[in-house]
C-alpha cells in the first residue's frame, strides 16, 4: 500500500531528473581533438579576430558578423544546425573582395520574423541590396527573402536544401512534440544523427563532425532547434525569380543525407532558369569540407564566370 502511494511521487521525480538533467560539460579543445591543427587554429582566430555585433529586433537580440570590403555585399544564411561562423572558411577568402555580413538564427519561430531581423540588420549596416548565400535551412529562409523582398535580393545561392513542400512536415509530425522533449534528448538526437548519418557522408570530415557537436553540446539551445524546424516547415509562395530578373545558383550533393532526392529535384523544377552544381558525394556540409572549392564557386556565379547550366 505504502508503495502504491508512493509511485506517482516517484514516477514524479524520475520525469522531473529526465527534464533537469544537464549534459556534462566538454571543452573545444576535446570536440576539436580529431581535427587537424591548421583548421582549428584557423576557426579560433577567426572568432576572435571578428566579435559578433548585436541589433535588438521587436526584442529579440540578433548576434550577427560584418565584415569585408567591396561594392557588394554578400549576406551568408545557415542551416538548423550552424551560426553565424561556419561559413568562416568562405568568408576568410571573400572578405578581401566583398562586404560579408553572417547571422545566428535567434529563436523566432517564423519566415516572416526572420524576414524581418534580416531586414532590419541590413538597415542597421546601410546595405541596399545584398547577394544571398543560404544552406539547408538558409536556403529556405533565402528563397523566402527572394519572394518578399526582391528589391533587396541581387543574387540567390540556394544549397543542400529544399522548396516549399508538404512531405518534410509530413514526415516529421512527431516534432510536433518538441515542446516537451527535455532540452538534453534533442540535443543528444543531434548528436546521433551527426555520427551515424552526416559525418559518414561528408567524407568522414572531422571539422563538420567536431563543429556540428560543439553546437548541440556549447551553442545552440533547445528554443532555437524548435524555431529553426518550425521555420523550416513554414509554407509559402516560391518566388517567380526569372521573372524578377535574380539569378539563382543552385548546389546540391547527390549523397546528401537530409535532403533526400525527391526535394532536390522538386527544387530543381521550382527554378527551372537556375544554374545547378552537383557535388558527388560530399554530403550536407561541404561548405566545411570542400571550402575552398566552395568559396570559389560562389564567386564565379557572383561575377558571372557560371553563366549555363551543367549538362
Amino acid at each position: 500500500m505504502l508503495l502504491a502511494l508512493l509511485a506517482p511521487a516517484i514516477l514524479f521525480l524520475a520525469v522531473l531528473t529526465l527534464y533537469l538533467i544537464s549534459t556534462r560539460p566538454v571543452s573545444f579543445q576535446q570536440l576539436y581533438a580529431r581535427v587537424d591543427d591548421e583548421t582549428t587554429r584557423s576557426l579560433q582566430a577567426f572568432r576572435r579576430a571578428h566579435p559578433v555585433r548585436h541589433l535588438t529586433v521587436d526584442g529579440v537580440a540578433w548576434e550577427y558578423l560584418a565584415l569585408g570590403q567591396g561594392d557588394e555585399t554578400i549576406l551568408f544564411l545557415h542551416g538548423l544546425a550552424g551560426a553565424y561562423d561556419i561559413w568562416w572558411q568562405q568568408i576568410e577568402t571573400l572578405c578581401e573582395r566583398y562586404r560579408v555580413l553572417s547571422v545566428t538564427y535567434p529563436p523566432v519561430d517564423s519566415l516572416q520574423a526572420q524576414s524581418h531581423g534580416m531586414m532590419a540588420i541590413l538597415a542597421q549596416e546601410q546595405v541596399s541590396a545584398v547577394n544571398v548565400v543560404g544552406s539547408s535551412l538558409g536556403g529556405y529562409l533565402a528563397q523566402y527573402l527572394v519572394a518578399k523582398h526582391p528589391g533587396k535580393i541581387k543574387r540567390a545561392i540556394l544549397a543542400n536544401t529544399l522548396p516549399p513542400n508538404e512531405i518534410l512536415a509530413r514526415k516529421t509530425r512527431a516534432a510536433r512534440l518538441l515542446p516537451v522533449v527535455p532540452e538534453w534528448m534533442i540535443l543528444l538526437g543531434l548528436r546521433l544523427n551527426t555520427s551515424r548519418g552526416i559525418y559518414p557522408t561528408s567524407e568522414h570530415s572531422e571539422i563538420v563532425r567536431a563543429y556540428l557537436l560543439e553546437q548541440s553540446y556549447r551553442t545552440m539551445s533547445k528554443a532555437q532547434f524548435i524555431a529553426r524546424y518550425r521555420c523550416v516547415i513554414d509554407p509559402f509562395t516560391p518566388p517567380a525569380a526569372q521573372e524578377q530578373g535574380i539569378a539563382i545558383l543552385i548546389i546540391e550533393a547527390d549523397n546528401d543525407p537530409l535532403i533526400e532526392k525527391t526535394l532536390r529535384e522538386m527544387l530543381k523544377a521550382t527554378y527551372p532558369s537556375a544554374l545547378v552544381h552537383t557535388f558527388h558525394d560530399a554530403g550536407h556540409f561541404p561548405y566545411l569540407n570542400r571550402p575552398q572549392v566552395y568559396a570559389r564557386l560562389i564567386e564565379r556565379f557572383l561575377t558571372g564566370e557560371i553563366k549555363r547550366k551543367q549538362p
